[in-house]
């Protein structure tokens, strides 16, 4: 059974884009999680806790355990590669998510900082602390600032979303 779960997980990453719903969204949010996980400087060990955060915020907002399993393991995955140091860092993490809120300013929607606050409470370092608190304010000014600035391109997106579902 752990076989084929490990099969599964490895043909999913691989086909992402063309067997999951929404993939994008669903990235997006990963890429949130990621960059405050990652921001524990290569914690591996208890990341497990982590992961277990994103899971039932998945399962909250999705109410489907398949999404917020992808959740998770694209969030490891974004994290994994942070800590690997491979072509993926904290730097390159936020150029991302400020890129892909040009391209998609409705994902700004999606900075759920409530949810990132309790990844917080693993923290013992003040310094890292204060610089986790930093990423959670930068990530709820950029959301804001986009919503503010992109109104009028998120609420023509959002009425195309629901003109091409409910049209049928």
């Amino acid at each position: 059974m752990a076989i084929l779960s490990s099969f599964k997980h490895k043909f999913f990453s691989a086909f992402r884009e063309i067997f999951v719903h929404h993939h994008g969204s669903l990235e997006f949010r990963a890429k949130i999680f990621a960059l405050v996980i990652a921001s524990f400087e290569n914690k591996m060990d208890d990341n497990k806790e982590f992961f277990k955060i994103v899971k039932e915020y998945g399962l909250e907002l999705y109410k489907d355990e398949h999404r917020a399993h992808l959740l998770t393991i694209t969030t490891q995955e974004l994290v994994k590669k942070v800590y690997d140091n491979n072509g993926l860092d904290i730097d390159i993490l936020i150029t991302n998510i400020q890129k892909e809120l040009k391209i998609v300013p409705r994902y700004a929607k999606k900075i759920d900082v409530d949810a990132l606050r309790p990844l917080l409470s693993f923290t013992q370092d003040p310094e890292l602390l204060s610089y986790q608190e930093n990423i959670l304010e930068f990530l709820e000014n950029l959301k804001n600032e986009t919503i503010k600035t992109q109104q009028n391109k998120i609420e023509k997106s959002e009425e195309n979303i629901v003109s091409k579902y409910t049209s049928r």
